[in-house]
């Protein structure tokens, strides 16, 4: 028998770090390097989360419960003031593994993050995805986001980008 449940944590330690990179590598058309995710999980630890997969599986000859987890999502962020003197959120990767999506993985990880930046009191949350990729931008438009501006060349593949913000509003329904 085989039961199968989503759980979501803060990023912990470096044990965590394969798991972020290959998720990220495996799903986003941008190449980041060692250094890159490293500085976001370690400067910003209390801004990454991560969704796992737990199976429970009881094996039939020993009659014990053997758990295995497997990182299906993580969103890194980071947070700091902004020279237009507003403290940022920014949202930096997003990634689900493909066959997981479509299963509001994402957009949990999207609200703990947003939570937690609200929580370190981020005035706006910003974050950037290709001008082509109309699912990232209707998924968070679904989230309040808006489009700010297009950034022309902004990906290292030479593609354009549009910067997305989620302005932190007190009192008001963040999530749009």
């Amino acid at each position: 028998m085989s039961n199968t449940a989503i759980t979501y944590t803060q990023y912990h330690d470096e044990r965590q770090l394969a798991s972020i990179m290959d998720l990220i590598d495996t799903e986003l058309s941008e190449p980041y390097i060692n250094m890159t995710y490293r500085y976001f999980v370690h400067t910003w630890p209390q801004l990454t989360f991560l969704a796992h997969d737990h199976t429970t599986a009881q094996s039939q000859s020993q009659s014990l419960a053997q758990n295995s987890a497997l990182a299906v999502g993580v969103v890194v962020c980071k947070q700091e003031r902004h020279k237009s003197g507003l403290m940022r959120g920014y949202i930096a990767m997003l990634s689900v593994r493909t066959d997981y999506r479509k299963r509001g993985i994402a957009t949990k990880l999207v609200r703990m993050a947003i939570d937690a930046m609200i929580s370190g009191g981020a005035e706006e949350i910003v974050l950037e995805t290709e001008v082509d990729n109309s699912t990232s931008i209707a998924f968070y438009k679904r989230l309040g986001f808006m489009a700010e501006k297009r950034l022309y060349r902004f990906y290292m593949n030479g593609k354009d980008a549009f910067r997305l913000c989620l302005p932190v509003v007190e009192g008001e329904d963040k999530y749009g």
